[in-house]
Formats: structure tokens, C-alpha cells, sequence
């Protein structure tokens, strides 16, 4: 079941044209991690996608597989538009907590950043994606490191070692550093990582 009050803040959001982190096309980062995937049947979700230009990107690509989650169904809508031949069924409009499947990789891009910053949201984030890995499955994605701040306002940052604290739970770290092809707004201000799923 949606929460209604968070449905709505974010279809506000894209009708208020409020959508700051919304760079217009996929970020250079997880466009270079997609090139070097072989496997073009895996099953990947992105959850809280907003206009899904990497789930867009997978698919001209010839992955199949791709499931595209948001709370709001604006941009939902949106890709679909863009991306006629967008399989509806992997549209997901959907609460990422209450979502069941199974995945190969989830895409990570601001997603994690989008909640209010406490250690119950956080926590919950990083058990529920480890929950939808397969064994072995990877969380693959983009982290903005700027301080928390009071006053702060979303999309939320975090330091490095924040981050780690609730990842380190569930999964195993393969890369956690300073992005070095973030685009050039972002350039000093993005972590890029690679966690796989603990057995």
C-alpha cells in the first residue's frame, strides 16, 4: 500500500518542476558500470527511479530485464512516453518496502538520499535491498557525500563512513570511493560503490 502523503509530496514535486538531482540523461558513472555488463538477461530493478534515464539507457542497450520502481506515477508515466516499447509491467508504481522480487543488481541513484536522514530509514533502506538481491547480487550506485546538515533538505548526503555503517550489515565491500567520473556539477561530491550481497 502507498503512503499517500509521500506519493504526493513527490508527484509535487515533478509537477512543481522540483527536481534538482534530475540531471536530464544517465550519469556518466552508471552508464560506464552498464557498458561493462555482458549479461544482458539479468534482472535489475531501480527503485525510486524518477525519470529512469538509466532504466532507459539499459534498454536501448538490449537489457530486458529492467524494472523501473517510483512511488509517483508521473514520472513513470514520462518514460513510458519516451520509451513506447517500455515493457508497462515492469513499470512499478510502488512503495520500494513493500516491494517483493528478486533481483541480479539494483541500480542506486540518489534513491538512498531521498529519505529523511534517521537510522531507522537508513537501516531499513540497506536490509530491504539486501532482501531483494539474489545471492551474490550486487547494489551498484551513486551516493552524494556533502555533509548532513540541520535544515538540510532532500536529497540528503552523508559522509563515507555513515554509509558504510549500515551497509557493512549486508553486504560485502567491493568499491566505496570518491567518484572520479562524476559529471562535472557533481565532481567532488559523489561516492561511487560496488556492495555484494553477504551469503
Amino acid at each position: 500500500m502507498i503512503d499517500k502523503t509521500e506519493e504526493q509530496y513527490w508527484s509535487q514535486r515533478y509537477l512543481d518542476n522540483s527536481t534538482g538531482w534530475d540531471i536530464g540523461y544517465a550519469s556518466t558513472p552508471l552508464v560506464e558500470y552498464i557498458d561493462q555488463r555482458k549479461d544482458k538477461n539479468i534482472r535489475i530493478l531501480i527503485p525510486g527511479a524518477g525519470n529512469a534515464y538509466e532504466a532507459e539507457y539499459l534498454f536501448q542497450q538490449g537489457f530486458s530485464n529492467v524494472f523501473v520502481l517510483d512511488i509517483a506515477e508521473l514520472p513513470l508515466k514520462a518514460l513510458k512516453k519516451r520509451v513506447p516499447d517500455f515493457p508497462i509491467a515492469q513499470l512499478l508504481n510502488e512503495d520500494f518496502f513493500e516491494h517483493e522480487g528478486t533481483y541480479d543488481l539494483i541500480l542506486e541513484q540518489t534513491f538512498f538520499c531521498s529519505f529523511e536522514p534517521t537510522k531507522e530509514n537508513r537501516s531499513s533502506y540497506a536490509k530491504k535491498v539486501s532482501e531483494l538481491l539474489a545471492p551474490g547480487g550486487k547494489l551498484v550506485g551513486l551516493w552524494f557525500k556533502h555533509p548532513l546538515f540541520k535544515g538540510a533538505k532532500r536529497p540528503f548526503g552523508g559522509k563515507k563512513r555513515e554509509y558504510l555503517s549500515y551497509l557493512e550489515l549486508f553486504f560485502t565491500v567491493n568499491v566505496f570511493e570518491d567518484c572520479s567520473n562524476s559529471i562535472k556539477p557533481r565532481q567532488g561530491n559523489e561516492l561511487f560503490g560496488i556492495f555484494i550481497k553477504k551469503e
